[in-house]
């Protein structure tokens, strides 16, 4: 008496198939020019990362965290990278940090026009919202399942997962950061005899920036809690480093690689953090 009819049951799994089916034999060759685009930049990004000598990337991060945070913070950044390499995994961060940056850029490409479209249409919103409300709440996991049966497994599946569940917040705070823009400062620029692209580009994105800014800041940190689960069809990593340690039972490992994952989550936050707080004093 208490189970659901068994006539009301339906398969909604077979529709998906089904889709994708369609997709892998009408465009495969669009998923292939996609992967093939794709690799190519994370390949190049790669060479660049790993190109870049040890004793820069800590420089370099010292005297960002000098420059946006406090002195005390850039010492501290560069003393937290240096000891990723004592653990032996600064490689592997090299890599990681490919993989985020590739991430970051192919969201924040598709993201900020997304939300400026949103920003602009209602009707575009209305279509668009319950979708991120998706993207959002899904399990991660889910999203490997379609970019598996599009693009096999390896580093493009990751990718393209890490992208569907990173993009929400850039696409959600660049749509609130341009209507939140003051209506009186549009006013002003349109009795001046600005364009629409004008005023897009010289007050609407200026002002929107600091909350922009904190969009990407949120994607890049999705994006970054995304490489021990992307590890699970193929991309290599730290993210692989610690799904290794987890198999293996190793809690040395396991410490390590996911205490370098947590500095470079810590480093990231709170240099994007001092970027938006910058263009926050420079609006004001």
């Amino acid at each position: 008496m208490n189970e659901f009819p068994r006539q009301f049951s339906t398969d909604p799994g077979g529709i998906v198939e089904a889709a994708v089916d369609y997709l892998t034999n009408h465009f495969q060759g669009v998923f292939d020019a996609l992967k093939i685009a794709v690799l190519t930049f994370l390949y190049n990004m790669q060479l660049f990362m790993e190109w870049i000598p040890w004793w820069v990337v800590i420089l370099t991060v010292f005297l960002l965290g000098w420059r946006l945070v406090r002195l005390t913070a850039g010492i501290t950044f560069a003393a937290l990278l240096f000891l990723i390499g004592t653990f032996g995994y600064w490689d592997m961060m090299m890599y990681t940090m490919a993989i985020v940056l590739t991430s970051v850029v192919i969201s924040l490409l598709l993201g900020i026009p997304v939300g400026i479209l949103l920003a602009y249409s209602k009707k575009t919103e209305a279509v668009v919202k319950p979708l991120l409300d998706a993207m959002q709440t899904m399990p991660s996991f889910v999203y490997l399942i379609p970019a598996i049966m599009l693009f096999g497994l390896g580093k493009v599946s990751a990718l393209f997962a890490t992208v569907i569940y990173a993009i929400p917040p850039v696409i959600r705070l660049t749509n609130l950061a341009i209507r939140e823009v003051s209506k009186d400062m549009i006013e002003a620029a349109l009795s001046f005899g600005s364009s629409r692209r004008q005023l897009l580009r010289k007050v609407q994105i200026p002002q929107a920036l600091p909350t922009i800014m904190a969009g990407i800041n949120q994607t890049t940190m999705m994006a970054l809690a995304m490489v021990v689960i992307a590890s699970l069809v193929g991309a290599k990593g730290l993210g692989m480093e610690v799904l290794i340690s987890i198999n293996r039972v190793d809690i040395n490992q396991g410490f390590e690689a996911g205490l370098s994952i947590v500095i470079m989550a810590i480093i990231i936050d709170r240099l994007t953090q001092g970027i938006a707080n910058r263009y926050n004093y420079k609006k004001e």
